[in-house]
């Protein structure tokens, strides 16, 4: 059996996601992204304008991989709060498994510029929006409180579950992330049941 060569762009977002994690988004030259992915400097501009262009492409490529996860688990048929356990327990696997990314995600995309933050802040919405969703079915399940803010709870899942990821990025990836996700699960619940 052929194994199937990744598309270059493919190559070239998980090339860049190696390379900022271990230099640093300023210190990532455009250069070392194309001798890690393979490829010719010059092609790296067929594919994207410059390199806050490939970072925003890394946050788009990576959150959809968070964003089709939870549109997956919104169509189980489990209670709320087993799909906000499964929601945390994935984001935490997904950088678990992959802790370059991990290191993009939680520290270098904070350094970046004020516009470019724009840019990765538009590319949550998504995935914000379905955590919202998800907050409103426990809202009508009966299973969160009635009169619970769905935007302030919003706020506070994402905060918890992004402020749990960096602070394990920050101690070096020291204790295990996935054993986290029953305690975070706990802690939320306990504030948003009525």
């Amino acid at each position: 059996m052929l194994k199937r060569e990744k598309p270059k762009y493919k190559k070239i977002v998980d090339a860049a996601v190696a390379v900022i994690a271990q230099n640093g988004y300023h210190q990532a030259q455009v250069s070392k992204i194309a001798k890690e992915a393979g490829v010719a400097d010059g092609t790296i501009y067929l594919y994207f304008k410059n390199k806050e262009d490939i970072l925003v492409s890394v946050f788009r490529e990576k959150m959809a991989v968070f964003a089709d996860y939870v549109k997956e688990i919104l169509e189980t048929d489990c209670s709320a709060s087993d799909k906000l356990f499964k929601m945390i327990q994935n984001h935490f696997s997904v950088l678990h498994e992959d802790r370059n990314l991990a290191i993009v995600t939680q520290l270098e995309l904070r350094q970046s510029s004020k516009e470019l933050r724009f840019r990765i802040n538009e590319v949550l919405k998504e995935y914000l929006a379905l955590l919202d969703s998800l907050l409103k079915e426990g809202v009508q399940s009966g299973e969160f409180s009635q009169d619970l803010d769905t935007r302030l709870a919003r706020q506070m899942v994402f905060g918890t579950i992004d402020e749990t990821c960096t602070s394990w990025v920050m101690n070096d990836q020291k204790y295990g992330l996935l054993e986290l996700a029953p305690k975070v699960h706990k802690l939320l619940l306990s504030g948003m049941k009525g």
